[in-house]
C-alpha cells in the first residue's frame, strides 16, 4: 500500500483529501482505529465526527494545520455526498468571492438531499445545507488548496441572496455583499438566469438593477 506523506496514496487522492471510515473498508480491517492513529501521529485532522482529511503534503506532521473554514466546509459536504456535487452557495459563495470581506463563522452548502446543519470541528463554524438541484445552479469548479469544488457564479450567488438573505442567518451580511457582487456580475448573464426563476424574484432583480 503506497504512502504519501504519512497517510495512504487512496486518502491523499480522495477528493478533497477527505475520506470516511466507510471508504476506506477495501484498505482495512478497522478503518476508525486507523484514522485516529494517523491523527494522532498528525497526518490527518478530523473536521466533523466520522469525517477526516490529510494535511496538505507541504505540511509536516509536527505543524498544527487548520483548513480554511470554507474549504473544510466544502471537503464534508464532498464526502458525504460525492466529488463535485456539492456547491458553495448563499453567504458561502459571497465569501468565496469576497464580497464579504471578514471572516464569517457560518457558510451554506447546496446539496441533492437535506441535511442538518452540522459545527466543524476543525476551527470551528456552522455549516447550513440548503437542498437544490445541483445540476441547475450556475456554478464553476474553483480550487482551493484541498483541491477542485464547486462555487456558485457571482450572478447566481447575487440571485440567491437577493431570494433568500436569510439562508445561513446572517441577513444584514447577505444584503451587504449584494453592492460587490453586482460590481463583480455580467448583467446579461443575470438576466439570463432570472428568466427562469420567480416573478417575485426577477421583481427583486429589477429593483436591484435600478
Amino acid at each position: 500500500m503506497a504512502k504519501t506523506y504519512g497517510v495512504p496514496a487512496e486518502i491523499a487522492a480522495a477528493p478533497m483529501r477527505t475520506v470516511r471510515p466507510i471508504m476506506l473498508r477495501g484498505l482495512y480491517a478497522n478503518p476508525e482505529k486507523e484514522l485516529i492513529r494517523m491523527r494522532d501521529r498528525g497526518h490527518v485532522v478530523r473536521i466533523a465526527p466520522g469525517t477526516y482529511t490529510a494535511k496538505p503534503d507541504t505540511i509536516a506532521a509536527d505543524t498544527k494545520w487548520l483548513p480554511d473554514f470554507e474549504e473544510a466546509a466544502m471537503a464534508y459536504a464532498t464526502a458525504h455526498y460525492g466529488n463535485r456535487v456539492p456547491v458553495l452557495f448563499g453567504i458561502g459563495a459571497a465569501r468565496f468571492h469576497h464580497a464579504i470581506p471578514r471572516a464569517i463563522g457560518t457558510t451554506v452548502i447546496a446539496v441533492p438531499e437535506q441535511h442538518r446543519p452540522i459545527t466543524l470541528e476543525a476551527g470551528g463554524g456552522r455549516v447550513v445545507f440548503t437542498r437544490r438541484d445541483v445540476n441547475r445552479l450556475d456554478a464553476r469548479l474553483e480550487r482551493g488548496g484541498l483541491g477542485w469544488f464547486l462555487v456558485t457564479t457571482p450572478e447566481e450567488t447575487l440571485l440567491d441572496l437577493l431570494d433568500r438573505p436569510e439562508l445561513g442567518g446572517m441577513p444584514a451580511e447577505a444584503i451587504a455583499a449584494l453592492g460587490a457582487l453586482g460590481g463583480m456580475a455580467e448583467q446579461d448573464r443575470l438576466l439570463r438566469l432570472v428568466g427562469n426563476r420567480t416573478k417575485v424574484l426577477q421583481e427583486k432583480v429589477r429593483q436591484y438593477l435600478r
